[in-house]
């Protein structure tokens, strides 16, 4: 986990922009090419920064967010009218990062109820929508099966969901600019 206090809950988000590891990538489907771009860095701390991110990209084609929070845990997010449908790879992350919280609480979902001390003896579970990428080509068995593999990284496991879908060679270029 990331050191203390770092994007962790009650920690002031303001300060911790720099400190959470990781990226923020939109991902636009238009006809027949993928596009990613990189999202502002404060899309990893804030829920709703990140889905004003996206909806600011105003694309006719499929969009949706991919966030990597300190490779712990890793966060979809599409934009749809009635609201963002999302997936969070880990619920128990919602104990430590306030983003993850975020996700839980627009999913009127409670925070887990652990102890700190125990994390790590929790094993971690989803929450939210595996079929939010059925419609692209990733179905909800294949996304369960990538979300539990628990001993791949938050990265890894965003990498595969590219490389199902297509963009794999677009997010590698993403990544190698940001530094990652």
């Amino acid at each position: 986990m990331a050191g203390a206090g770092y994007g962790k809950s009650g920690s002031n988000a303001q300060d911790v922009d720099d400190d959470i590891d990781g990226f923020a990538v939109a991902v636009v489907r238009d006809e027949t090419k993928w596009k990613v771009t990189a999202l502002k860095p404060s899309a990893l701390n804030d829920l709703a920064d990140a889905e004003r991110q996206l909806r600011e990209l105003r694309s006719t084609g499929a969009a949706f967010g991919l966030l990597d929070v300190d490779d712990e845990f890793f966060i979809v997010i599409r934009p749809a009218p009635s609201g963002a449908r999302l997936l969070l790879s880990d619920a128990t992350a919602a104990i430590d990062y306030d983003v993850a919280a975020d996700v839980l609480d627009a999913l009127n979902l409670d925070v887990p109820d652990i102890d700190p001390d125990e994390l790590d003896s929790v094993d971690p579970w989803e929450e939210g929508d595996l079929g939010i990428l059925a419609d692209l080509g990733l179905p909800d068995a294949v996304m369960s099966i990538i979300v539990g593999d628990t001993d791949l990284y938050a990265d890894e496991q965003l990498g595969m969901i590219a490389a199902r879908l297509g963009f794999a060679d677009e997010l590698g270029k993403v990544l190698d600019s940001l530094g990652h």
